[in-house]
């Protein structure tokens, strides 16, 4: 993972890790059910970001590196790891 992505992620997953413990203190404090309904949204969308950018990066240089070096088997290596992981996606 390049190293501006990998700064980037971690802090997002900082946020977020806030943002669960905000979460948590909500379920504690008996908030409304809504709100807190509507706060896992949000975790869960910045989530995706976050694997939405690990995955540009791995197609941007992991795949792109397969590609250009013409060895076949790793280039059927690295798609068929990317097909199972975008099959596993929950959206």
């Amino acid at each position: 993972m390049r190293e501006e992505i990998k700064t980037s992620c971690l802090k997002r997953l900082k946020r977020i890790e806030g943002q669960i413990r905000g979460l948590a203190g909500m379920v504690e404090e008996d908030r409304y059910c809504i709100d807190v309904v509507t706060q896992i949204a949000a975790a869960r969308a910045a989530l995706r970001r976050v694997e939405e950018e690990i995955l540009r990066d791995h197609v941007a240089h992991c795949v792109e590196h397969a590609i250009s070096t013409g060895d076949k088997a790793d280039q059927r290596r690295k798609i068929a790891e990317l097909m199972d992981v975008i099959g596993r996606v929950d959206r």
